[in-house]
């Protein structure tokens, strides 16, 4: 199975942009994946939350929003699977989620279990987490998923023989990257899962670094350069 990694960029609040973006990956990966992923919150921007709820539940959005139905029908439209990760509403809670879209429909969402996605000290109770972690099946292949502090701060969850798919969002310094980053995070994903699939957003408006890598056996085995928009294709089974 051909997995596509997107390291493009994504704009805070700019959700229509960031829905373009997912649409030209999809048009210039055409054909060469079954699946392509993007980081986390890459629909909205990770950054796009002020932790005012009256303000944040117009930002987030929910299985019955025309930016969801879009994403089913892209899907459909490319005859390819997306995941990706986005900003949901579900009644009057706010998540930091993840979904995968095939065939025109949501076969699965996921909400990130760790809180490190939020600002702890200002977000109240309407900014929720998950407390499940299933996986996903496709084309006859099962897949776990985390969101980026999800492996550290409940690495038990995670465990798995196979592929692990891992939407991050990541503001090192290039320097921090290759001095420890890369090592520190291959060496954790060796000990959760067979291989891990990486996909780091670079924000336009932040300067975040993006980037998408294979680990497995505790290193690097591929990756983009970083802040050069494209897919990265692998191989999984």
């Amino acid at each position: 199975m051909r997995i596509g990694l997107a390291a493009y960029r994504c704009e805070n609040g700019n959700t229509e942009y960031n829905l373009k973006q997912i649409e030209r990956a999809l048009a210039e990966s055409r054909g060469q994946v079954d699946l392509i992923c993007f980081g986390e919150a890459f629909v909205q921007g990770f950054d796009s939350l002020t932790w005012n709820y009256g303000v944040d539940k117009e930002t987030a959005i929910d299985a019955a929003s025309p930016e969801f139905r879009r994403l089913c029908e892209l899907s459909s439209e490319y005859g390819t699977a997306i995941l990706t990760g986005y900003i949901e509403r579900a009644e009057d809670r706010i998540y930091s989620s993840c979904a995968v879209f095939c065939e025109g429909k949501a076969i699965m969402n996921y909400r990130r279990v760790s809180p490190g996605w939020k600002e702890i000290d200002v977000a109240d109770e309407h900014y929720a987490e998950g407390d499940r972690a299933p996986g996903f099946d496709l084309n006859g292949s099962h897949f776990g998923l985390a969101l980026c502090g999800d492996l550290w701060d409940e690495p038990e969850l995670f465990k798995t023989d196979g592929v692990l798919i891992w939407p991050v969002f990541l503001s090192f310094e290039i320097e921090d990257w290759d001095e420890w980053a890369f090592s520190e995070y291959a060496e954790h994903a060796a000990s959760l899962c067979r291989e891990a699939l990486v996909i780091n957003p670079a924000e336009t408006d932040t300067g975040t670094h993006g980037t998408a890598f294979l680990l497995s056996g505790g290193r690097v085995k591929c990756r983009l350069p970083f802040d050069k928009e494209g897919v990265l294709i692998v191989e999984a089974e």
